[in-house]
C-alpha cells in the first residue's frame, strides 16, 4: 500500500489513484462546486478548458443528479469547451438568409430549463388589496387558468383573424414580423395579413409573426378590457388626466394589443419597453414562455447581450445565465408578466392572443433601471414607452399631493418613489444647465404645465417628503449603531429579543448618524400649513421675452393695458427647538422654511380703478402696506403685489413677515432669553 502522507500534494476526488499519475499534474489551481461545495483540482476536472471565463461551476456527479443545473459564464469571457454543442444558426437569421423552419424546436429540444414554479390563482383573488398588502406581488409572473373573476373582457371562442381585420380595417397598415430574421416586413396590411394567415401552413412562404397591432379607439377595442388589477394599477388611467385621453391627444396607448402569430414562430430574448408589466390571455392556441429572472447579474448580462450584434447572432442569452424557466399556456389561460422579466415567446401552434402593458408604484427602481438599458443599448424611441417621461411628472405630481395629505402608503410604494424622485431631479438638474441640447429640450418638453408649475420643485419636494415618510417607516433598518436588546415575554412563558428604539435619533429622520459623537437636532415643535390661496388682479404688456428678466414679474401692475391674474399659494413648515447655549442662557430657535408658488394668466379683464386714498392715486398693482399690532410692537405686511406673503406664527398666531421667495428659503432666527 503506498504511504498517502509522503504525497506532497492533497488529493480530491477526481485525483488518479496513483502517485506516479498526481506527479504529473499541477494542483495548484482548485475550483469549488457551488451546489456541494466539494473541492477539486481544476486539472483534474477542466478537460482542457479555460477556469477563468467561468462564473459558477458544477461537478459533473451534480450536474448528473440534478438537471437544472448548468455552469454560467461571465458576461465578458468567450466561452471555450471541448463538448460538441449544436449549431445554431443565428448568423444567417441576422442576414436574412433562408434558415430551417424547424431551428427553433431543434434548439429548444436540446436545452434544459427550471421547473415551473410560479403562482397560479384564481381570478378572484387578483385584487388590489392582494397587491397593496403582499410584497411578493408582481414580483413574479402568475398564471391565471380560467378568466372567471378577473374582472376582463374578451371575444368570443368563434373569434379569428378575419375578425380583427374587419373590426381594425382591412387597409390599416400592420407591422410583420419576419421570424427567420427577426425585423418587420414593409407593406402588410391587415387585409393581406388574414389572407397569408388563413392558408394552410405549408403554402406559407415564410413563418411570420405580428406583435405590435394597438387597437385602441377602433371598434375591436370595444371587445376587449384588461382584467381589473391592470386597470386600478395602471399609471396611465390612474395619474394621465382623462379629458387628455382618447381623441386627436397624444398619450401613451399601450393597453391594447392584438397578437397573431403562426406555428413555429419566436420572439427572440426581450424585456417590454420601460420594463412594463403585461398582462396576457391566450384567446386561441397555446404559447410557450422562457423566463430569466431579473436579477442584478441578469440584467447585466442582458445589456451586454442586447447591445451586441455579435451576441445576439451567435449565443443563446440561457447559456450567459443560471436558470431558465419555461412556462406553457393553453387556450384560457392569463398571465401577468412583471416588470424587468427578461423572456423569449415559442407558438407551438396558430395562436390569437389579447394582452397590454402598463407601469404601476410597485417596482419604480427596476422600471427606471430598464429604461436606462434601453437607452445604452440604443433602442429606438419608436420601441420605447411612449411619453415616459411626462407620465412620470404626472406620477410625481399625484404622489407629492398625497404626502401633503398625510396619505398612507406602504414602504414599497415610498421605496419607489424616492427613485422617481432622484430620476426628476436629475431631469431638473438637466434643464437648469442651461446648456441648449436635444436632450435638455427633451426633458423641458416633457414637463406637464397644465399640471406642474414648478417642475424643479416639485421634484425636490417628492424627494424629500417620500425620504421623510420613509424613514419614519424604515426606522429600524436606518439605524446602523448597535442597538439594546431586552426580553420579552409572549405570555406562553417563552422570550424573544427585541430591539430598543435609539432615542437619541430623531423620528421621521431618513439618515441616521454615522459619525462617532455626532446626533442629529432635535425639535420639539413640528408643523406644517398650506398658505391661503391668494387672487388679484394687475395690469401689463402683453407677455413676452422681458417676463423672463429678473424683478420683471415684482413689477406687474405699474403699466399695461391688459389685465392679469395673479395667484398664490405655498407652503409652510416651521421647527421649533428650546436649548441651552454654550454661554449657559436658555435659548430658542425656530427654523421656517417656506414654498411659495405664484401663476400669472394672462387674458383677464382689466382691473377697476380704484379711488383715491388720502389724495394719492394708487394703481391695483402697487404695494399697500397694512401695520398689524402685536403687543407694544407693530409689523410691516406688504401685500403680496410685493410678492411676499403674510405668515402667522405656528404657536401664537402671530403674523410675521417673510421676505418674497423664488423657490425654498431657510431662515432661522434666535431668540436669547435672560434667565
Amino acid at each position: 500500500m503506498e504511504d498517502d502522507a509522503k504525497d506532497s500534494y492533497e488529493r480530491c476526488p477526481a485525483c488518479p489513484e496513483t502517485v506516479k499519475d498526481i506527479k504529473r499534474k499541477k494542483k495548484e489551481v482548485w475550483v469549488s462546486c457551488e451546489n456541494c461545495s466539494t473541492w477539486y483540482h481544476w486539472d483534474c476536472v477542466s478537460k482542457g478548458e479555460d477556469l477563468s471565463p467561468i462564473d459558477k461551476w458544477y461537478c459533473e456527479k451534480c450536474l448528473a443528479t440534478n438537471g437544472r443545473l448548468q455552469i454560467t459564464y461571465k458576461p465578458s469571457a468567450t466561452r471555450k469547451s471541448s463538448r460538441v454543442k449544436p449549431k445554431q444558426d443565428y448568423a444567417s437569421m441576422n442576414e436574412g438568409l433562408p434558415s430551417d423552419p424547424n431551428r427553433w424546436t431543434k434548439v429548444l429540444k436540446v436545452k434544459k430549463f427550471a421547473k415551473d414554479r410560479f403562482r397560479r390563482m384564481k381570478g378572484k383573488d387578483v385584487t388590489l388589496e392582494w397587491v397593496e398588502s403582499n410584497d411578493d406581488a408582481l414580483t413574479e409572473p402568475i398564471v391565471i387558468l380560467e378568466p372567471a373573476g378577473l374582472g376582463m373582457k374578451m371575444p368570443g371562442e368563434d373569434f379569428t383573424v378575419d375578425d380583427v381585420a374587419e373590426l381594425v380595417g382591412p387597409d390599416a397598415p400592420v407591422e410583420v414580423i419576419d421570424v427567420a430574421q427577426q425585423s418587420s416586413s414593409a407593406g402588410w396590411t391587415l387585409g393581406t395579413w388574414a389572407e397569408y394567415y388563413d392558408k394552410p401552413a405549408s403554402q406559407r412562404d415564410r413563418i411570420r409573426n405580428v406583435i405590435s397591432l394597438e387597437v385602441t379607439g377602433t371598434k375591436l377595442a370595444e371587445k376587449v378590457c384588461p382584467p381589473r388589477i391592470v386597470s386600478e394599477v395602471d399609471w396611465v388611467q390612474e395619474f394621465w388626466p382623462a379629458n387628455k385621453r382618447g381623441g386627436k391627444h397624444q398619450w401613451p396607448k399601450v393597453g391594447l394589443y392584438c397578437l397573431m402569430s403562426v406555428a413555429q414562430a419566436w420572439t427572440d430574448w426581450h424585456v417590454d419597453f420601460a420594463a412594463t408589466s403585461v398582462y396576457y390571455h391566450v384567446l386561441k392556441g397555446a404559447k410557450e414562455f422562457y423566463f430569466i429572472k431579473p436579477t442584478e447579474s441578469n440584467l447585466a448580462v442582458y445589456e451586454k447581450w442586447s447591445g451586441s450584434a455579435e451576441l445576439q447572432a451567435g449565443t443563446w442569452l440561457g447559456d450567459m445565465v443560471e436558470e431558465v424557466i419555461k412556462v406553457s399556456l393553453v387556450e384560457g389561460n392569463t398571465m401577468i408578466i412583471p416588470t424587468g422579466w427578461i423572456h423569449a415567446v415559442y407558438t407551438p401552434v396558430d395562436s390569437l392572443v389579447f394582452g397590454g402593458n402598463f407601469l404601476h408604484s410597485f417596482n419604480i427602481a427596476t422600471q427606471l433601471r430598464l429604461r436606462q438599458i434601453e437607452i445604452n443599448t440604443k433602442v429606438p424611441k419608436k420601441f420605447r414607452y411612449p411619453y415616459f417621461e411626462k407620465l412620470c411628472w404626472y406620477v410625481a405630481e399625484s404622489f407629492c399631493d398625497q404626502l401633503k395629505k398625510h396619505v398612507d402608503l406602504s414602504p414599497r410604494v415610498l421605496r419607489g418613489l424616492v427613485s422617481l424622485a432622484d430620476f426628476l431631479v436629475s431631469e431638473a438638474r438637466l434643464i437648469e444647465s442651461g446648456v441648449d441640447t436635444p436632450q435638455r429640450r427633451e426633458a423641458k418638453d416633457a414637463i406637464p404645465g397644465d399640471k406642474v408649475k414648478d417642475a424643479s420643485a416639485l421634484a425636490r419636494e417628492l424627494q424629500w417628503r417620500a425620504k421623510e415618510v420613509l424613514g419614519k417607516e424604515d426606522e429600524d433598518e436606518e439605524d446602523e449603531r448597535p442597538a439594546k436588546k431586552q426580553k420579552v415575554s409572549n405570555g406562553k412563558g417563552k422570550h424573544r429579543a427585541v430591539t430598543e428604539m435609539d432615542e437619541a435619533v430623531e423620528p421621521g429622520s431618513h439618515r441616521r448618524p454615522k459619525f462617532k459623537n455626532w446626533s442629529p437636532m432635535k425639535w420639539d415643535i413640528r408643523t406644517e400649513r398650506d398658505l391661503d390661496e391668494r387672487h388679484d388682479v394687475v395690469t401689463a404688456e402683453p407677455p413676452g421675452d422681458w417676463v423672463l428678466r429678473e424683478g420683471a414679474l415684482d413689477n406687474l401692475g405699474s403699466e399695461g393695458n391688459q389685465g392679469v391674474e395673479h395667484v398664490t399659494t405655498g407652503t409652510e413648515w416651521v421647527r421649533i427647538r428650546r436649548y441651552k447655549g454654550e454661554d449657559g442662557k436658555e435659548r430658542v430657535e425656530r427654523v421656517r422654511i417656506t414654498r411659495v408658488i405664484e401663476d400669472w394668466t394672462w387674458g383677464i379683464g382689466m382691473p377697476e380703478k380704484k379711488p383715491v386714498v388720502d389724495g394719492a392715486d394708487r394703481n391695483p398693482g402697487d404695494a399697500q402696506d397694512e401695520k398689524t399690532e402685536v403687543g407694544d410692537a407693530w409689523l410691516v405686511a406688504p401685500s403680496v403685489a410685493d410678492g411676499d406673503v403674510d405668515m402667522k406664527d405656528a404657536e401664537t398666531g402671530d403674523t410675521a413677515h417673510v421676505a418674497p421667495l423664488g423657490g425654498t428659503e431657510l431662515k432661522r432666527e434666535d431668540v436669547v432669553m435672560q434667565s
